[in-house]
């Protein structure tokens, strides 16, 4: 026999048995009620299809099977279902029925048939243990607990257990081999390099591999110092990224020992330094300096991997600078600063002032102390005292008069706040944050480039001179005006004036202002040309001209000599390209003409490709290093102080995984358990 499965054609193909006094047929339902039937159209009856599979050329068990079901068919329909029956519970049947089974099985199958259940409960359970380590792992909550059984992970494990019975025998006797510390770190690490893994293999798949840097660091809540590292790219459809790589500890923080970090990254990713374009940092010495800082070192390695102070902290530094050019402002926004710390550290003032807002406001906004680090909390910290200075003043005034340890601090606060000079402080200040921190948040956008960038910081350049004139400071000084005779507080005063000793003056008077009007918008304008200064020089870096050379190349068609110090576009069809890529569209900045490419057919996308190359190059230098900053918020979430002796390989994995939440979504438990039963420590 030839075939793989027993021959069970219609019964009308079956020959019909003639008797004498009747006529017998074959019915349907004996192949159903013994599928071993098997018709052979040869001996026109049926047979065992499994007793003649094995036992046909077998002469020792040949002669003890019943011939009618091995060799001479069966023909007698009368007794079919008697002999059917017997047949069925033959040794020899039954034999038969177990080697053909056990055909095409493994070796430790055939041994043994539990062997395959134990395998399958096996991968099961792996499948189940390797669920529960990604689920938590992408949360950011903790795998273990200093009593093992009551960690996230054993009780998670438990649930799952609760509606799966074979699950739970199983995990009673292999939990300690597959759920232990070792175990959790490999799956995690399996996780975490298939993330990484897919991000390094997305930059060398782009059709020119370009990348930049960014690199900023932190300390964990152990003391130990943590620097973030990340990569920014440009996709196939012009679309910029940056991705988390990885926390990485070091011993020291110099130049050359952040460089060497930094530089080794690359290496395990096999990322080439020769396609590195940009990297960007925060302006600490031992990043940003000219002679040992880590891009100067990089540099010396790879000359076009231009480096960019980070945006946003160069309007963080504008924004303090302006703040520390007046002392009017300076003061009123330390009083903000000491409120809003009084209210954080008194549950009792922070209860009082809350009843007292809510009657008098509605609903009531949180009184916020300042932070240096923070960069968009300064606005909506003066804003929050202004809007409710009328409350704030009656709680201080309340506190005042309790016996709290902290009511001499509330009294302090009470007589600063009842001056009209602070109300003044605090109106100027307003002015000129909010836009400063409207530009911040514009800079820490994932999709931001050198050239937005630029173009932000002259908007918000023009409007802030726009605010040094009489007019504007008197607007301002009437709207203080108009709070403090509102609310009753000391008139808005000018602070006494020490008159220069006579011998440098002689008999005539100094020159001074006459009016309290005068005084403060001399304040106002030290803030606002403070803020002129700062812009120009932060915003003026080495690094940020070639680009704008880089971008004058495609604004304007004529092609710059840096061009010639990138291999990747060539200069000569370059020439070529942009003229007639200017000729066809119109636009102004570098976001216009990406704009334009990405809606360009294929085969038109096509005549230009040295000018999407250079319109990558713009884009893929990063603006700000906050993508390093908001993994610091996912440090502060992972490594707390009940958490503190996790080990830096375990943090890495574990920020990975829970930072690329999206791309660990992706990730198949199948593909890891394959990996994890070929994992080689």
């Amino acid at each position: 026999m030839t075939c793989t499965k027993p021959a069970q054609p219609d019964p009308k193909f079956i020959v019909v048995q003639k008797r004498a006094k009747c006529v017998l047929t074959f019915h349907q339902k004996w192949f159903t009620t013994f599928p071993w039937l098997h018709y052979s159209a040869t001996l026109q009856g049926v047979i065992c299809f499994h007793c003649a599979k094995v036992y046909l050329n077998q002469s020792t068990f040949a002669s003890k099977c019943d011939p009618a079901f091995v060799s001479v068919g069966f023909r007698n329909g009368k007794k079919a279902i008697q002999r059917f029956s017997e047949h069925a519970k033959c040794q020899l049947h039954i034999h038969a029925m177990n080697i053909f089974a056990q055909k095409g099985s493994t070796v430790a199958s055939q041994l043994s048939s539990a062997v395959a259940r134990q395998q399958e409960e096996a991968r099961n359970g792996l499948s189940k243990i390797v669920g529960s380590i990604k689920y938590l792992a992408r949360q950011g909550l903790a795998l273990r607990d200093h009593v093992e059984e009551k960690g996230n992970l054993s009780q998670h494990l438990k649930e799952k257990a609760e509606d799966d019975p074979a699950f739970q025998k199983w995990l009673e006797t292999h939990k300690q081999d597959y759920t232990s510390p070792l175990i959790q770190n490999e799956i995690l690490g399996i996780l975490s390099n298939d993330i990484v893994r897919g991000i390094a293999d997305t930059i060398r798949c782009l059709p020119v591999t370009q990348f930049a840097l960014i690199v900023d660091g932190t300390q964990d809540i152990s003391g130990r110092e943590q620097e973030s590292v990340c990569l920014r790219f440009v996709d196939h459809d012009l679309y910029p990224h940056e991705e988390f790589i990885g926390m990485y500890s070091v011993t020291e923080t110099t130049g050359e020992c952040l460089a060497k970090v930094a530089l080794d990254v690359l290496c395990r990713l096999n990322l080439p330094l020769s396609a590195l374009r940009g990297q960007t940092y925060n302006g600490a010495a031992n990043m940003s300096g000219k002679y040992s800082g880590t891009q100067v070192l990089i540099r010396e390695k790879q000359p076009r991997a231009l480096y960019a102070h980070c945006g946003a902290h160069c309007v963080n530094l504008v924004a303090q600078k302006a703040c520390a050019a007046s002392t009017v402002v300076q003061d009123a926004l330390d009083w903000v600063h000491q409120l809003g710390v009084l209210c954080g550290q008194s549950g009792k003032f922070k209860q009082m002032f809350h009843q007292i807002a809510k009657s008098d406001h509605g609903t009531p906004s949180t009184l916020k102390p300042l932070c240096e680090t923070r960069w968009t909390v300064r606005h909506d910290a003066i804003r929050s005292v202004l809007t409710q200075y009328d409350s704030v003043l009656t709680a201080l005034e309340e506190m005042a008069g309790t016996d709290s340890p902290t009511a001499a601090t509330a009294n302090g606060l009470f007589q600063q706040f009842m001056r009209g000079s602070t109300v003044l402080g605090l109106v100027m200040a307003q002015a000129v944050i909010g836009e400063l921190e409207c530009l911040n948040s514009s800079l820490q956008r994932r999709t931001q480039t050198v050239s937005g960038m630029q173009a932000a910081v002259c908007k918000v350049q023009s409007t802030l001179n726009g605010k040094r004139s009489d007019e504007a400071f008197q607007s301002l000084f009437e709207e203080a005006s108009t709070v403090v005779n509102s609310l009753d507080l000391e008139p808005i005063t000018m602070p006494r004036v020490r008159q220069p000793p006579k011998r440098y003056s002689g008999e005539s008077s100094g020159f001074g202002p006459k009016t309290p009007a005068e005084f403060y918008r001399v304040e106002f304008y030290k803030v606002l040309d403070t803020i002129h200064t700062q812009f120009t020089e932060r915003f003026q870096q080495g690094g940020l001209s070639i680009l704008q050379k880089l971008e004058n190349t495609l604004l304007s068609g004529n092609v710059d000599p840096v061009i010639h110090n990138y291999p990747e576009i060539n200069a000569q069809l370059l020439e070529i390209q942009v003229p007639m890529f200017k000729h066809n569209y119109t636009y102004n900045s570098c976001g216009e003409a990406t704009s334009i490419l990405k809606g360009l057919p294929c085969e038109v996308r096509g005549l230009f490709t040295e000018v999407e190359t250079l319109v990558r190059l713009l884009l893929v230098v990063p603006v700000s290093s906050s993508e390093a900053e908001r993994s610091f918020s996912a440090l502060r979430r992972l490594k707390t102080w009940l958490r503190t002796t996790m080990t830096q390989q375990r943090l890495n994995h574990v920020a990975v995984c829970h930072i690329h939440q999206d791309k660990l979504d992706l990730l198949t438990k199948k593909s890891v358990c394959a990996q994890f039963v070929c994992f080689t420590p």
